[in-house]
């Protein structure tokens, strides 16, 4: 199958590690101009370096910090300066900090606001104008506690639904420009962010973060944690030409976690 992605052009935010970097990896396979984001630009230059190396889809980076209204309009004019177009986002952001209601005050609250669904709101903002006249996609990347809020998690489980009802409500406004958007939600993908979380839990539940590990693979009817390239890689259809009918919806990668309908 053709996916259509050589010289499309797509941003990736939070490529330097984790889903980002996967997603971005996989999109470069298939001979897309990336544009890497994030904070840390010693790894967005390490990334950048890694995916020339695969000889397919051009790689550019661009330091910005999502939560500056700013560094996101400099993001938007460099991918734009640099590859001439704009025809894919994938809006990503790393997970606010675990606490009970009780435990988090205003500025967290704040801060998870900014970072995990104000951020999308701008990055959408800046790139429809350059999508409007050729159509294009949108990937809202968010977490399982779209269905299932998970405790200790509630400023995920708080601004995660905020992006689903974000997404549906702009695959209707903006279906006339054929631009497609679309939510993607993941489980317990092994990455650094769910280390951490399973760390969290090893030291509040004192046992060892193997146990709490094989406590969450029990509950998965796959027995174990998926992939960050099988993300991807259902990330990378999403974006592509073999999707042109499917938007504003919310999908699961949770090897079947999850029991909600």
């Amino acid at each position: 199958m053709d996916l259509n992605l050589n010289g499309k052009t797509a941003i990736v935010v939070a490529s330097s590690q984790g889903l980002g970097k996967a997603i971005a990896t996989q999109l470069v396979k298939e001979g897309t101009n990336v544009m890497l984001a994030s904070r840390n630009e010693e790894k967005l230059k390490g990334v950048q370096v890694e995916l020339s190396a695969l000889n397919k889809g051009r790689v550019s980076y661009h330091q910005t910090d999502i939560t500056k209204k700013e560094e996101i309009e400099a993001l938007i004019k460099h991918t734009v300066d640099t590859f001439g177009a704009i025809d894919i986002l994938v809006n990503n952001s790393g997970g606010p900090p675990a606490g009970t209601f009780e435990q988090l005050d205003d500025e967290e609250w704040q801060n998870a606001f900014e970072l995990n669904l104000l951020s999308y709101i701008r990055m959408i903002r800046n790139t429809v104008p350059h999508m409007k006249e050729t159509g294009g996609k949108i990937i809202n990347i968010a977490s399982v506690s779209i269905k299932e809020p998970i405790p200790g998690l509630i400023l995920s489980n708080t601004f995660r639904l905020g992006i689903v009802g974000l997404s549906k409500t702009l695959a209707d406004e903006l279906a006339p420009h054929n631009i497609l958007i679309n939510t993607v939600a993941p489980g317990r993908i092994a990455t650094d962010r769910v280390a951490h979380l399973d760390q969290v839990n090893a030291e509040k539940l004192g046992k060892p973060i193997e146990e709490i590990e094989h406590m969450f693979k029990e509950k998965i009817p796959l027995k174990r944690y998926g992939t960050p390239e099988e993300f991807a890689t259902f990330v990378t259809f999403l974006v592509s030409d073999a999707n042109t009918y499917m938007t504003g919806q919310a999908y699961i990668l949770d090897g079947g976690m999850v029991k909600a309908i």
